[in-house]
């Protein structure tokens, strides 16, 4: 059963590994443990980096010195940069290398078994467009160093794996969060086998470079060969189903390792913690609010009706910190947590689309010559055949005729040519990664997140400052006033 005490108290005194910590999730987390409870005791931060100072680097470059730690510059002023050094312990390190996470210094190792009590797992590739190799020993084969490298630490307390919910591939109706079984495929294909994953991409790997091909060549071969396995066993993508792998290995070897998995649906700007609005880089659904607040995208292709499972970025830190808390000492134990917003708090794709149309009706992206980019309403297509008919009409039959042209003037107009024709195919590439979650008709069950939500209110713990109930968000404010706002300052600027 859960063990349910002050969230602040469990914090305090304690020791916290956390791999891929530059990354988005991981410097909120991060920065909400050192803001909320200063009495935490060690941060080990372990991020890819050449040497120690190369690591320091890119903490500071990448996180200290980004708006999101701004409350804390205000606190601590000229002294944040001590209390931070105090706080933590950035390693350069890499999940790939071994089950040591590429840490070279053999004191610092020690020092690591013997004081890390919470391990939080946030080290990944999200590109839906990875290399195979890339994708598979970040997302499954790092995950497996993780747990190997938890089983050393003698006061472990809890090791929490962060997945993402659209490890489900294209399932419909309500998802639930159960666990994947070692070898289970989303269409019934037998065979599938992590030792057979690595030695596919491994020797595709060593053919290539063995015919001498250029590292171009090598990059889209390896990609193809993600999209190809993946879709082998019914996931879309070499992302999800490198993270499905790592579950169903996860869950398999853990032996009495506390295990918690997280499956957050797409993560967007921060709700209200450390502020509203921070985000950094195009997060998935961002991509088309730019191009469309540019004036590059003039239609777009999904379900006007379709729900789109989203979660701020802090609550979805938040639910973490909680259930490190809850899970903490459960020997053995595995749970999955579903963090989204599709059953208890659904919005619609339309309602994103008129909150993007008016949101830049009122405030229109400058282009470079500092003329107002006017924006109009979206050509929407609600299916497949549609978006077809939509580019053969529009820019399959012009490239045809450029090219009878192009032929006539002897290749005058090759340039133009192979510009079009590459739009194209770039278009063509996105859609086919983007294609599944734009009709996806999946809605994500989050009962265990909502029981712990229940249980944290009525054992009276700290829910004001850990809030990731989805109801307390107002969508159309959200997206108008924070989200939106939050990529234009951020990510446009």
């Amino acid at each position: 059963m859960m063990q349910l005490t002050s969230v602040l108290k469990f914090l305090e005194n304690r020791t916290i590994l956390v791999t891929g910590a530059t990354g988005f999730l991981a410097k909120i987390f991060v920065e909400k443990i050192l803001r909320v409870q200063p009495n935490v005791k060690k941060l080990y931060l372990l991020l890819r980096a050449q040497d120690h100072n190369a690591a320091l680097q890119r903490f500071k470059n990448e996180a200290v010195e980004k708006d999101l730690f701004k409350l804390l510059r205000e606190k601590y002023g000229a002294n944040l940069n001590t209390f931070i050094s105090q706080r933590t312990t950035i390693i350069p390190g890499d999940i790939t290398c071994d089950e040591n996470l590429g840490v070279k210094d053999s004191n610092l190792l020690q020092e690591m078994w013997r004081e890390v009590e919470v391990i939080v797992n946030l080290a990944a590739t999200t590109n839906f467009d990875e290399r195979y190799d890339t994708a598979l020993e970040l997302n499954t084969l790092g995950a497996i160093h993780v747990l190997n490298f938890a089983k050393k630490c003698s006061k472990l307390k809890v090791l929490l794996h962060v997945s993402t919910a659209y490890v489900s591939g294209e399932k419909t109706g309500l998802i639930l969060e159960t666990p994947y079984n070692l070898g289970e495929t989303l269409n019934g294909t037998s065979g599938l086998n992590i030792h057979t994953e690595k030695k596919v991409m491994e020797e595709t790997l060593k053919q290539l470079r063995f015919e001498g091909c250029s590292e171009e060549a090598i990059t889209a071969a390896m990609k193809e060969l993600g999209l190809e396995r993946a879709r082998k066993y019914g996931w879309p993508n070499p992302y999800v189903f490198t993270k499905a792998l790592a579950e169903m290995v996860l869950g398999d070897l853990k032996e009495d390792v506390p295990l918690v998995i997280f499956r957050p649906t797409i993560v967007t700007s921060t709700f209200q913690d450390p502020f509203p609005g921070w985000v950094e880089g195009i997060r998935t659904i961002d991509s088309l609010a730019v191009g469309y607040g540019k004036g590059k995208l003039t239609c777009f292709l999904g379900d006007p009706d379709a729900i789109i499972d989203i979660i701020p970025a802090d609550m979805v830190v938040n639910a973490m910190i909680v259930t490190m808390m809850a899970h903490a000492d459960q020997r053995g134990s595995q749970i999955i947590y579903h963090v989204g917003t599709s059953v208890s708090n659904p919005i619609e794709f339309t309602c994103i689309q008129d909150c993007a149309f008016h949101y830049f009706r009122e405030h229109p992206w400058i282009d470079k010559q500092g003329k107002p980019v006017i924006v109009g309403k979206v050509n929407v297509l609600s299916s497949m055949d549609s978006f077809r008919r939509y580019m053969a009409l529009h820019y399959l039959l012009p490239l045809k005729g450029l090219e009878i042209v192009n032929t006539v003037l002897c290749q005058f107009l090759q340039a133009k040519y192979l510009e079009l024709h590459r739009k194209i195919k770039f278009v063509m590439r996105l859609i086919d990664l983007y294609g599944p979650y734009l009709f996806f008709k999946g809605i994500y069950d989050d009962m265990n997140t909502e029981k712990l939500r229940r249980a944290g209110k009525a054992a009276g713990i700290e829910m004001d400052v850990f809030n990731f109930n989805p109801k307390s968000i107002n969508w159309e404010d959200y997206f108008s006033n924070t989200h939106i706002p939050g990529v234009v300052k951020y990510v446009l600027k």
